[in-house]
């Protein structure tokens, strides 16, 4: 063949014969470029078709492997200004990716743990159709792996055992699975494939001639006992043979299991009746019988095993299982790789989780329904399946040596920390990803590669275990953290308690608030074991906030039920806003105008009283505001109880912020307030002053949703660098 091939050459091939003439356009336009060339060479294409064909690929996954095969075409195709077909751009891009792991898999020492390369892979390609294809390219690259140099090919086989190999294993793709294995062992282990290919009887294509005239025999014996059933068989591959001697410390006369074949029926009658037939036909090898449906496996894996002396005098395992016990050893937790794999061992076990296992899991799954799926259902249907079906809530992460951590959607470099090892995240002090400097709320991503800089001493801080600052997404490593300060004496906790506490009353301006009757909340019994809790992490400070507020508008409830009968009468609530939603809820009448007071600006969730003016209504009121307290005292008849409706729309907040005048303080300000999603209404700034040269205290008016994101953004004013005071006045 030559070294270029023309498009109408290349849409000759058989592979390519059925191709929907949409696509057959997409590559002719693609092919405008000039011939194929400069990429690979085109047999191995042609091979890499085939070897889809053989697994019913869908028309995309055929161009998109043309695509990447002749660079020239697929760089017209990305130059396109309507591409034909997103999802080939996907899965161009997917295959590009996965060169990301190719590399970080040459970087890592021999022996290491490759199972979160793996993840890593299915993790960064957005169209799961690609794996197919990579295994397809890897299988024909390995078929011609003894021309190349000996680095060059005991490198490619490395990588094909450690992750095209296990992949096509856990797809359940058996078709590339063994042959993978078989080569990739082949020139690993040399000495030891010849030696097991000799000690077989014949060669693969005769054990496969000899499975199908098992099969018929097996038919046919079972359609005479009125059994219907669906057979299946294998010949074990050499790779195969070789791990069960090792497992089972046997020699390869002692092995049963070198032919199998599987038997599916509909239910567990049918499985004895089955195995009376199997025995019937065939001597059964003493002692080679095991009845995992009685007694099944740890895992819940369930079928009947047998052996015996088949057709020739050959030993044959016999498989039978109903259909649904098939199911559940696929994709169920009973599923053969599960097992089979010992990937999960070794070195980098411990920066796996459960969570993470899960994930991967039902990747898995959702790939063999999918490679499963009969042909009928449409391109289109199966591409808007990735997207809906699949929701990857795990990042993987890398460290400098290129391993692999995964971690929850959402982690941050101190996630990361804590995952590698807890002495790592204890001592942390900074991090950097690439190679750039970050702040430990940083957001990472799949690919990211995460420095951490750590101290000589432990010291987690306290602030890492407050949700709203956002230092830690992992309730792992929040754990870490609360046992680290757990191994403090109760008089360091109490006075970390008690400044976190003092601060957050004061930053929302209720610092003569006495804590005593939040203790019932948190179920304690002093306010040193509340203040405890606080610098544990088991409470945190915006919390003991809110019950106060919470209790003081129980207070006013309760004291309303005693009240004049005629007053109460005049209390009642409601004022609906624009969108007929009440912001206030207030006790006795309904239609009364109802305006936040401009003094104190009560925030959603905050105690609030209301106050019937002469012109204007009910003028709403932080329960502690000096105005308030003072009309209140003046004439206590115009006092009515006023609570939170359901939906409270945004509120005003005028807040005070004191720093260092640095450059860019405001831009980091203002950015910071727009990811809290507030809205800045004014800023008022005075640089030096009471404050001294070099200080500056900005004032600022703000628009926020609700007391709870008034604390958040506060507690984040105070993180910013240089910023020494933020509250609200």
């Amino acid at each position: 063949m030559a070294e270029a091939v023309d498009i109408e050459t290349l849409l000759a091939w058989p592979a390519l014969g059925t191709l929907a003439e949409p696509l057959c356009a997409l590559l002719r336009d693609a092919a405008e470029a000039g011939p194929c060339a400069g990429g690979e060479p085109p047999q191995v294409l042609a091979d890499t078709l085939d070897a889809l064909a053989l697994l019913d690929a869908d028309g995309e996954v055929l161009v998109a492997a043309v695509l990447h095969a002749c660079p020239a075409w697929a760089q017209r195709h990305a130059r396109a200004d309507t591409p034909a077909s997103p999802a080939i751009s996907a899965l161009l891009e997917g295959q590009h990716a996965a060169g990301q792991v190719w590399a970080l898999h040459a970087e890592q020492e021999r022996g290491r743990n490759h199972e979160g390369l793996r993840r890593l892979l299915l993790a960064i390609v957005r169209d799961l159709r690609v794996v197919p294809i990579l295994l397809a390219r890897q299988l024909v690259r390995m078929r011609a792996a003894a021309m190349l140099p000996d680095a060059e090919r005991l490198a490619l086989a490395r990588l094909t055992r450690d992750i095209h190999a296990p992949l096509a294993n856990r797809l359940g793709i058996w078709q590339l699975k063994w042959e993978l294995e078989d080569l990739a062992f082949r020139h690993l282990e040399p000495a030891t494939y010849r030696q097991i290919a000799t000690l077989l009887d014949d060669k693969r294509a005769g054990r496969e001639r000899y499975i199908e005239d098992v099969k018929a025999r097996l038919g046919e014996a079972l359609a005479v006992a009125g059994i219907a059933a669906d057979i299946a068989g294998r010949p074990k591959h050499i790779y195969s043979i070789w791990k069960k001697m090792q497992k089972k410390n046997a020699p390869i006369g002692e092995l049963y299991d070198l032919r199998a074949v599987r038997v599916l029926v509909d239910d567990v009658q049918a499985c004895y009746a089955a195995l009376g037939a199997v025995h019937a036909l065939w001597a059964p090898v003493p002692g080679e019988f095991d009845d995992y449906i009685a007694r099944p496996k740890h895992n819940d894996y369930r079928s009947l095993h047998t052996a015996v002396v088949g057709p020739e005098g050959k030993t044959l395992e016999v498989q039978i299982r109903t259909r649904e016990m098939h199911d559940q050893a696929e994709l169920g937790v009973a599923a053969h790789w599960r097992y089979k794999e010992h990937a999960y061992q070794g070195r980098g076990g411990a920066q796996r989780s459960a969570a993470g296992e899960a994930a991967v899991n039902r990747k898995i799954e959702w790939m063999r329904r999918l490679l499963e799926a009969p042909a009928e259902a449409g391109d289109g249907a199966l591409a808007g399946a990735f997207d809906t079906e699949l929701v990857e809530d795990r990042i993987y992460a890398l460290t400098p040596k290129g391993e692999v951590v995964d971690l929850p959607l959402g982690a941050t470099p101190l996630d990361f920390a804590y995952r590698v090892h807890t002495e790592v995240g204890h001592r942390c002090r900074g991090a950097k990803v690439d190679g750039r400097i970050v702040t430990l709320d940083h957001v990472l991503h799949t690919g990211d590669r995460v420095e951490i800089l750590t101290g000589k001493v432990s010291e987690p801080r306290r602030d890492w275990l407050l949700a709203s600052n956002g230092f830690l997404a992992s309730a792992r490593s929040r754990e870490k953290v609360r046992s680290w300060f757990h191994k403090l004496d109760r008089a360091r906790n109490l006075q970390a308690g008690r400044e976190l506490l003092d601060r957050e009353l004061k930053r929302v301006g209720m610092q003569h608030a006495d804590p005593t009757p939040a203790l019932r909340r948190f179920n304690v019994d002093t306010v040193e074991d509340l203040q405890v809790l606080v610098a544990l992490g088991d409470v945190g400070p915006h919390q003991v906030v809110r019950a106060l507020a919470d209790h003081e508008r129980e207070q006013r409830e309760a004291e309303a039920t005693g009240e004049d009968p005629e007053v109460i009468a005049l209390r009642a609530p409601k004022r609906l806003r624009p969108g007929g939603k009440p912001a206030f809820t207030v006790v006795g009448v309904d239609n009364l105008l109802v305006q936040v007071a401009r003094c104190c600006q009560p925030l959603p969730g905050e105690a609030v009283a209301g106050y019937l003016t002469r012109a204007r209504g009910v003028s709403v009121h932080r329960g502690d505001c000096a105005s308030f307290l003072r009309l209140a005292a003046r004439e206590p008849q115009r006092v009515l109880p006023v609570e939170w409706g359901a939906s409270a729309g945004a509120h005003q907040a005028e807040l005070v912020l004191q720093a260092v005048d640095r450059k860019h303080l405001l831009k980091d300000v203002t950015n910071l307030i727009a990811q809290e999603d507030a809205h800045v209404l004014a800023i008022d700034g005075d640089a030096g002053g009471a404050r001294g040269r070099g200080r500056v205290q900005l004032r600022l008016s703000l628009r926020v949703a609700d007391f709870g994101q008034l604390s958040r953004l506060l507690g984040k004013l105070e993180a910013l660098p240089g910023v020494e005071r933020a509250y609200r006045t």
